[in-house]
């Protein structure tokens, strides 16, 4: 029988700042510990109660980990963890989601990403210009750094008066459109995006993100369609090397978008995290020997951590440990299954932004027993041992 892999990316669920935070502006940050003191002192009970429960991540080493990557106070690690685990580095000069997925596949990032500064307007003419031409209209709006949800409440009037796109970015690279998908369109604004990324990925601007909204003004929402239009990983990744090996690669979520569906047979995506949840359950059954599945739980970062929502962040958490627990039960013996994260998105920290942080990195289906601190590209080389693919990456296996 073939082994199994199962690759989950809570997505920003960091802990403790990285060795070089100071340099993105980020000492201090700490995702779940911030969020563990916060629940505890009973600062978040708005859907839930008291001191973050996470029974089952706890029992494959999480507090274990956290409390390797920082000396913050931390919940009681577990005494015997029944998982491996460590903590993880990022190499790659960011802290956004392709350099942390693409590195985790193995592939760092051999450049510096283009960032947009600070200032209204934001971007270069050349760029709405071309923006302007390809949707047709006489104008953008935004223009600027800004929060999804907050411009979408500023300007979707405005957006539905003139018909003009609203652009805006983040800290990170990328740029994204926002259009009512009535009135703009979907298809069109899928299309807008579609056309204008090629120019974006020549700037090494690393995602063009369509945003389609619903609803009227003062009740605009986002709807599920989002769409993200990623700038192909420069070399082949962990998904490349199962996939040419003859192992079946299934992808959740967001993963597709990410790595521009290289290396991907199958994708399922869903309106939320729950039907992401039903999905990995799903193909925890039915996946292939030898498969290897990719996930991405997205919900953490989008929802809770930009809007810096520290119990909603709780409750998903709590949600998400108890996925983990049915999704355990579930495997095989011989599969191999790592929980990590991308980044950190620490809700209680200044701004709107990621957070520079180390990411928990644990282990089921390969005994017990502590990791320690590791590269993203261990993550790859480890699950490529684990499948035994030819290729395996320039990380080290923690789990030999």
């Amino acid at each position: 029988m073939k082994r199994r892999a199962f690759l989950i990316v809570m997505d920003s669920v960091g802990c403790g700042a990285a060795p070089d935070a100071a340099d993105f502006g980020d000492l201090g940050s700490n995702t779940l510990g911030h969020i563990a003191q916060i629940c505890a002192n009973g600062g978040a009970n708005q859907g839930r109660q008291g001191a973050l429960h996470l029974p089952n991540l706890a029992r494959l080493g999480l507090w274990n980990a956290a409390r390797l990557a920082s000396d913050m106070a931390l919940p009681e690690a577990d005494p015997s963890p029944a998982g491996r685990w460590g903590a993880g580095i990022e190499r790659s000069r960011g802290k956004d989601t392709p350099s942390g997925h693409w590195e985790l596949a193995g592939v760092p990032v051999p450049w510096d990403w283009t960032y947009f500064p600070k200032t209204t307007p934001c971007f270069p003419k050349v760029l709405t210009d071309r923006v302007q031409a390809l949707a047709q209209t006489d104008g953008v709006l935004g223009n600027c750094h800004a929060s999804g949800l907050k411009i979408i409440a500023d300007l979707g009037a405005e957006h539905l008066t003139t018909g003009f796109p609203i652009c805006y970015t983040s800290a990170d690279s990328v740029f994204q459109i926002a259009a009512h998908e009535q009135s703009f369109g979907l298809e069109r604004l899928l299309q807008l995006c579609r056309d204008i990324a090629p120019k974006l990925h020549a700037m090494k601007v690393g995602r063009v993100i369509a945003r389609p909204f619903i609803g009227k003004n003062g009740a605009f929402t986002r709807s599920p369609n989002r769409r993200d239009f990623a700038i192909s990983p420069p070399a082949p990744t962990l998904l490349d090397w199962a996939q040419t090996n003859g192992h079946t690669t299934h992808a959740i979520g967001k993963i597709s978008d990410i790595f521009s569906g290289q290396g991907i047979a199958q994708s399922y995506h869903g309106k939320n995290d729950r039907d992401l949840a039903a999905h990995l359950l799903n193909l925890a059954d039915r996946a292939e020997d030898g498969a290897f599945v990719f996930a991405n739980f997205v919900e953490f970062d989008s929802i809770y951590g930009h809007p810096r929502d520290v119990a909603g962040y709780a409750r998903a958490l709590e949600w998400f440990d108890q996925i983990v627990g049915h999704f355990l039960a579930k495997l095989r013996r011989g599969d191999l299954a790592i929980f990590t994260a991308d980044h950190g998105n620490d809700p209680s920290f200044k701004g709107t932004d990621h957070t520079r942080e180390h990411v928990p990195v644990l282990v089921a289906g390969a005994g017990a027993g502590e990791i320690g601190l590791c590269a993203f590209q261990d993550v790859a080389s480890s699950i490529a041992g684990h499948l035994k693919l030819d290729m395996q990456g320039a990380g080290q296996s923690f789990l030999k």
